[in-house]
């Protein structure tokens, strides 16, 4: 009964989706710009080895992808709640959770959509890579788990916000985290706390991980804190909401 419920609620967020097709282009237009800019203002300027910039730096351009587009998730959980939608479901036979999990599912499809838009277009600009299928599957593979777990932590703040403004404003430290790791410059250039950060927070090992995919190079002891981090956060983000989700529809 879950699987079905879920099922049917999410087509409805879909649809929702579909008649504002216009959040997918605005999820993907923030993060090319940024490519845009990096690539052709900035890039020359930064040293990356033998590897070409836009090929550095893309991994890190996806994750602010992911970042954007979940702060539409927390907008659309909050405005099912402020108009009482939720309050309407509780009163029909159908599972709770999947009430939750429809916001959840409506975002990974929408994410990957924006995903493809944004390496379609960096595929113009001169991005190439080796990988074989398995190697773009495990791309895929990681992208999707960190999509899940990022929008598990986006289910809270829009259970929890108080304003349309409050619900999307917790994406922003999402957003600019990758700046702070080796998605646009490789740490060994800076300062020894920042260095520090960069090298023990989630973003460095998972662009890490990608960018060696991308590059059929071995992934080497990046792939185990990525997979480590994006789990973690995915359990402790689904119980933290589902903790919420209940008092809140007590």
């Amino acid at each position: 009964m879950t699987i079905g419920d879920t099922a049917v609620l999410t087509g409805r967020t879909l649809r929702h989706v579909t008649r504002s097709a216009d959040t997918v282009i605005t999820t993907a237009v923030t993060p090319i710009a940024m490519m845009l800019m990096f690539v052709f203002v900035f890039g020359g300027a930064i040293d990356t080895g033998p590897t070409r910039y836009i090929d550095y730096m893309l991994p890190g351009i996806l994750l602010i992808t992911i970042a954007s587009g979940i702060a539409y998730t927390s907008l659309r959980l909050f405005t099912d709640l402020a108009s009482g939608m939720f309050e309407r479901f509780r009163s029909m036979p159908i599972a709770r959770s999947g009430l939750l999990w429809a916001h959840v599912l409506t975002s990974l499809a929408a994410n990957l959509i924006s995903l493809v838009i944004v390496v379609g277009v960096a595929l113009i600009i001169g991005f190439r890579s080796g990988a074989d299928v398995l190697g773009w599957l495990a791309v895929t593979g990681i992208l999707v788990l960190f999509t899940l777990a990022s929008t598990w932590i986006a289910v809270i703040a829009g259970l929890t916000a108080k304003t349309v403004e409050g619900g999307s404003a917790f994406a922003y430290p999402l957003i600019f985290l990758p700046f702070l790791s080796s998605a646009f410059v490789p740490t060994a250039s800076m300062p020894g706390p920042v260095r520090w950060f960069a090298d023990n927070q989630p973003v460095t090992s998972i662009v890490d991980t990608i960018r060696d995919l991308f590059a059929e190079q071995p992934v080497g002891d990046d792939i185990r804190p990525a997979l480590a981090w994006c789990a973690g956060i995915l359990v402790v983000a689904h119980v933290l909401a589902m903790v919420v989700y209940r008092r809140k529809i007590a």
